[in-house]
């Protein structure tokens, strides 16, 4: 961790950052055109490569709207083989820089048998289902507490505030609970089912483990799934990959007006 950060520092030079975000699958248009420093994952010390379709693999530290921010174009999933611990690294290296808030975005499938593909969700909990825990072994003190609380993962106020910004912009906007799997399968319609019967809106692969840390770290975290899909056995459809990253695209304009309006206001 020392080596990580003495690296990005000399890097930034003074530039410290308060707003970490997380992009999502066919999402990481939003740094695009940000004035800034790129760090690419391969790089820096203790980060590992991000192997998916649709992630850029690399820090962006920029200005936006006058808020320092960290913004992760891509990210790692535990489905790419890597320990659960490394999958939350990049979230810890966030909170030793100084950042408070978290945006975590993500592509999803619907649950939901009421959303659409290119409907955004703000997430209010989440459904852990990938049979691991990236708090489990030996607990950092500095971080945070071996027993953390989790009854607001996903801080209402910033919620509220997405929820609020994306009726005034007139897009599609939910307020739901969100399961993780572990992937890199596809749920099966059984699954999907069963999702539906324990209270879950959508599903993905990735968001809770680091929302998990950001929460333990002390930091607010805020939640948005784009909903690229319908999951399995809501619509008599094949999945792909191919398919979640080109609705992904194809709403991000709207996603992009979203995350601003939030983050001018926090």
């Amino acid at each position: 961790m020392k080596e990580t950060i003495e690296f990005i520092q000399k890097q930034i030079k003074d530039f410290q950052p308060e707003i970490g975000i997380i992009l999502g699958s066919g999402l990481g248009d939003f740094a695009d055109n940000l004035e800034g420093v790129r760090i690419k994952y391969s790089d820096i010390p203790g980060f590992e490569t991000s192997t998916v379709a649709g992630h850029k693999g690399q820090l962006v530290f920029a200005e936006v709207l006058g808020k320092k921010a960290v913004i992760m174009q891509g990210r790692y999933h535990y489905y790419e083989g890597y320990h659960i611990s490394r999958i939350v690294y990049p979230v810890k290296v966030m909170k030793k820089l100084g950042v408070k808030i978290l945006v975590i975005t993500n592509a999803a499938g619907s649950v939901n048998k009421s959303y659409n593909a290119g409907d955004l969700m703000v997430i209010s909990d989440h459904i852990n289902l990938m049979g691991v825990n990236p708090l489990i072994g030996e607990n950092d003190s500095t971080l945070g507490d071996r027993f953390p609380d989790m009854s607001e993962v996903y801080n209402h106020q910033l919620s509220k505030l997405a929820l609020e910004k994306g009726k005034e912009l007139n897009l599609t906007i939910r307020n739901g609970v969100y399961a993780a799997m572990s992937g890199p399968s596809y749920e099966t319609p059984a699954e999907i089912n069963m999702l539906r019967i324990m209270g879950a809106d959508a599903v993905g692969m990735s968001t809770v483990p680091e929302a998990l840390v950001a929460n333990y770290c002390g930091m607010k975290v805020l939640g948005i799934s784009c909903i690229t899909n319908s999951a399995a056995g809501v619509h008599p459809s094949r999945l792909s990959h191919k398919e979640v990253v080109e609705t992904a695209k194809r709403v991000k304009d709207g996603f992009k007006k979203l995350l601003t309006a939030v983050i001018k206001e926090m």
